[in-house]
């Protein structure tokens, strides 16, 4: 038995030095990776599937699922609050992606050039990024109260202009929650934007100088070109954020969440009410396989429009 077993092992050892360098290296890559791939697929894909088969029952958490097949697809798309909903998330995405990016990219421009307390400014400019996005909803919901509490209201009274409804307004709602979700975005951008920018070869604009080049031109044919793949990024990664915001929304508007006639209701909120307000778990699973099919397609679209020419 012992000979055996010896024999085994011999046989293991000259298989495995049979194997090249390059093939050694791969199997022990693949071995160290196989357990993370296995945890990210319990948890990532695992409940995609689970999500895309609950999307077709009708489970409300004390029945077992029953399958009704499209039906929750059927009730969503017949749903006025659904396609309102849709609207909302693709204003949060078309405003705040295009708007973000150039303020971020105009601030990280010109503080890139800064020398005196540049380190204190980009700490400033990144702290809304690290700040609990409830406190942050809570805060800026001060700041749109009516009279005598709001900061801004108050603000507008004393230089002798109107108060303005703010939350309270079907049309002035939804800027006003993208007014703090692009100021908390803006501080990473920057950091993004400026690591890109410091990345540029110096000689570059070394060689534009001499040949006569002024800012714009060097900022037009050279900066903007080679700041392409980290526009890439930002634009995808920002476009995800807006199209899942939630936390202003639902800080700021907690007496009403979504904002008056849902001005300002986003398509995640919509499924938070959906599962954990109304139990609907199955119609809650066909509006999160909506919202993923959203996200997959914007992002495709996004790499697909930016990719690199060849």
């Amino acid at each position: 038995m012992a000979s055996d077993t010896i024999t085994e092992g011999a046989a293991r050892g000259r298989l495995w030095d049979r194997f090249s360098i390059s093939t050694k290296r791969v199997i022990w890559a693949w071995t160290f990776l196989a357990l993370p791939i296995l945890f990210y697929a319990g948890i990532r894909f695992y409940p995609t599937l689970q999500a895309f088969w609950l999307s077709m029952t009708d489970w409300d958490l004390l029945r077992p699922a029953n399958f009704i097949g499209l039906a929750n697809y059927q009730k969503m798309f017949a749903d006025p609050v659904f396609w309102k909903v849709f609207q909302n998330t693709f204003l949060y995405l078309l405003i705040g992606t295009p708007v973000s990016l150039i303020v971020s990219f105009l601030i990280a421009y010109y503080l890139d050039r800064v020398r005196f307390m540049h380190g204190l400014i980009r700490a400033l400019y990144f702290l809304p990024f690290l700040t609990t996005a409830a406190a942050m909803g809570w805060v800026w919901r001060w700041f749109y109260q009516p009279l005598p509490i709001g900061v801004i209201n108050s603000i507008l009274s004393s230089i002798g202009l109107e108060q303005q409804p703010f939350l309270r307004s079907t049309t002035q709602a939804l800027p006003t929650i993208l007014v703090p979700a692009i100021w908390a975005g803006l501080g990473f951008q920057i950091i993004i934007f400026m690591a890109g920018l410091r990345a540029i070869p110096s000689t570059f604009y070394e060689a534009a100088r001499i040949d006569g080049l002024g800012d714009w031109a060097i900022l037009r044919k050279i900066t903007i070109p080679l700041l392409k793949p980290t526009t890439v990024f930002i634009v995808v990664f920002s476009s995800i954020g807006f199209l899942r915001i939630f936390d202003q929304v639902y800080n700021m508007t907690t007496n009403d969440p979504g904002g008056p006639l849902n001005a300002t209701k986003p398509l995640v909120l919509m499924i938070y009410q959906t599962a954990f307000s109304s139990y609907q778990m199955g119609y809650a699973a066909a509006q999160t396989v909506v919202l993923f099919t959203i996200l997959l397609c914007v992002s495709l679209l996004q790499l697909w429009v930016l990719r690199e020419k060849k």
